[in-house]
């Protein structure tokens, strides 16, 4: 995902017990399991906890596309360059709800946004709260690649398909 052009820099002031709460909500949804790099083959590198993949997640059905579409997920860390350091908490809140960016309208493929529409206004704040007292990981990952072309970096297929048979 690219950063919003305006640029307000996060800081980490939001009270402990709501940080705490956003933690144990990212745990819970699992958001650890796309955006750590590693994680989708198991082998996680904690040193790149929430920082990005670099392994994607192909999205179109293999059996139709010899190559299929592919993302990358997102660095999630604070990171003004390579994160989420430029986003507001109102931005991160409509991603997670809706999964669209607010700058750019585009609806994530992968990220299981339906099931975290559900989420109420204080534990949605409290992820982002959580994800904005992170350290920065400058982490750069792969982009995302159209289907019919060729990934250049590892992936995993995505989705249950049906043969054509």
């Amino acid at each position: 995902l690219e950063a919003p052009s305006a640029y307000t820099p996060q800081t980490a002031t939001s009270p402990a017990e709501q940080v705490s709460r956003g933690k144990y909500m990212i745990r819970l949804l699992g958001c650890g399991i796309c955006h750590t790099d590693g994680d989708l083959i198991g082998e996680p590198n904690y040193a790149l906890n929430l920082a990005g993949s670099s392994i994607g997640i192909a999205y179109s059905n293999p059996l139709v596309d010899k190559y299929p579409a592919v993302i990358y997920p997102p660095n999630i860390t604070p990171d003004v360059e390579t994160g989420i350091g430029r986003w507001s908490e109102s931005e991160l809140v409509l991603l997670l709800r809706s999964g669209e960016a607010s700058h750019d309208r585009r609806l994530l493929a992968v990220m299981p946004w339906p099931t975290y529409a559900w989420i109420n206004d204080s534990d949605a704040l409290a992820i982002a709260a959580y994800l904005f007292s992170l350290p920065p990981v400058k982490h750069q990952v792969p982009d995302n690649v159209s289907a019919g072309r060729m990934a250049s970096s590892p992936y995993v297929h995505f989705g249950v398909y049906r043969s054509r048979q």
